[in-house]
């Protein structure tokens, strides 16, 4: 298979800024026609975290992708696709700050403690937050091969926003269920570093049953 060339590649974020652009102009024109339904808060809290995790679905699917297709040059697109993500993700986070809490920082506090599934949109967004600022060439240069340990929390943050997402929809759960699903099949595309992980916990729990 021919290699892209790295025009390409440059073509294809093209695309993906122009696709964030346009989804950002057709919130505001659902916004500005009125079409988010009865409860139009909600559903544009909904939309902007659906959309950040698509863009983490998206982000998680390079890697798998570009072997399949061995386009090495793919793995580029990971970083703007996770900078969107993240960007989205916050616009969600600042939306329920804003409509839902009407800025009371106090309030958000009180609702992620007592609403577990806001506990673990918060801990997505945290890894997400720390992954965009490490992911400046110069600090991954410092940080050598702990960068890659550190992004590979990414796994972590994806499996929080689907569980967030289905946990967060009180009816309806056959799109979360189909995020979820998707979910998981990214991730067992890595069941071999999952392994190497949980191969030393096997390792000293077969030495202590023998």
């Amino acid at each position: 298979m021919t290699k892209l060339p790295p025009t390409t590649i440059t073509f294809i974020k093209l695309i993906i800024h122009l696709i964030s652009i346009g989804t950002l102009t057709y919130l505001y024109f659902l916004i500005d026609s009125n079409r988010l339904g009865a409860d139009p808060v909600k559903e544009m809290i909904h939309f902007l975290g659906k959309t950040g995790l698509n863009f983490l679905l998206i982000t998680l699917a390079i890697t798998p992708l570009s072997k399949r297709l061995k386009q090495p040059l793919l793995g580029c697109l990971k970083r703007v696709l996770g900078l969107y993500s993240f960007a989205w993700i916050s616009l969600h986070l600042t939306a329920f700050l804003w409509l839902e809490l009407d800025w009371q920082v106090k309030f958000l506090f009180d609702e992620v403690i007592k609403r577990p599934y806001l506990t673990l949109g918060m801990i997505a967004w945290i890894i997400l937050l720390l992954l965009s600022i490490t992911s400046l060439n110069a600090i991954k240069k410092r940080m050598k091969k702990s960068w890659c340990t550190l992004h590979r929390w990414i796994y972590v943050a994806v499996l929080l926003g689907a569980i967030h997402y289905y946990w967060s929809v009180k009816s309806g759960l056959i799109e979360p269920t189909i995020y979820f699903v998707i979910c998981l099949v990214l991730l067992s595309e890595r069941r071999h570093y999952f392994k190497s992980l949980l191969k030393p916990f096997f390792k000293s729990r077969k030495k202590i049953l023998t």
